[in-house]
């Protein structure tokens, strides 16, 4: 099992946190990944569908987190795969275990960087849709830099996704959530489907996180665009 560590650039669009893990997910990471887990392989172009057995849709999520929604969402559809990106342990080992005991087996686990398992390992046009959601914000100036929603890589991000699919963009951050509707909105291939915010999508689950932000008063911006 690898974790990734750059990106485009060698600029770095997450932080790598540290966590303890239960022993359940440590134990969810031991026998589960070994079904669920995808190695990273820069030699090698993943087929979607000898990963999955089949040739449903594909969905990715960068950025999964402790895996809430993406169990929650798969469980929905079971008849969509989904193709989950992250480098957190922890949260790997949860959506693991919850993978493990609900009998999921339409979600594959990528740990390593997003950004350059996209480039090396993913063809063009290989998602129906790619969800990211509270992706790190990089509030300072400086550090905009790594933002996951910047010119350009975004750019490589629509080009992964089918014509017809979506790319659908969540923050609690309203100014990475302007930033990343002026960056959509100019990206090649991309068409927004509203004309400024999305509405909340109803499918989508409630985090913890997200229960956390309006607790705290934050609010929330949806950003849901077309690859045309």
């Amino acid at each position: 099992m690898m974790d990734g560590d750059t990106s485009d650039n060698g600029i770095r669009t997450y932080v790598l946190r540290s966590g303890r893990m239960t022993e359940a997910q440590k134990k969810a990471l031991d026998e589960l990944w070994p079904r669920f887990g995808i190695e990273f392989d820069p030699s090698r172009r993943i087929d979607l569908a000898s990963l999955f057995g089949n040739a449903n849709p594909t969905v990715a999520e960068i950025g999964f987190g402790m895996g809430m929604a993406t169990w929650k969402i798969a469980e929905a559809n079971p008849s969509t795969n989904y193709l989950g990106f992250e480098v957190h342990r922890p949260g790997i080992g949860k959506l693991l275990y919850e993978l493990g005991s609900r009998g999921l087996d339409n979600v594959r686990i990528v740990s390593h960087d997003a950004v350059e398992a996209f480039e090396r390992t993913i063809e063009p046009g290989s998602f129906s849709g790619l969800h990211i959601f509270y992706p790190d914000p990089w509030p300072k100036k400086r550090h905009r830099k790594r933002r996951l929603i910047r010119d350009g890589l975004a750019e490589l991000l629509a080009s992964r996704i089918a014509p017809g699919g979506y790319f659908y963009f969540v923050t609690d951050i309203e100014d990475y959530a302007l930033w990343s509707l002026d960056v959509l909105t100019r990206t090649p291939g991309l068409r927004n489907k509203h004309e400024s915010f999305a509405p909340r999508q109803g499918w989508r689950p409630e985090t913890k996180f997200e229960a956390h932000a309006a607790r705290d008063g934050r609010g929330l911006w949806e950003l849901m665009f077309e690859r045309v």
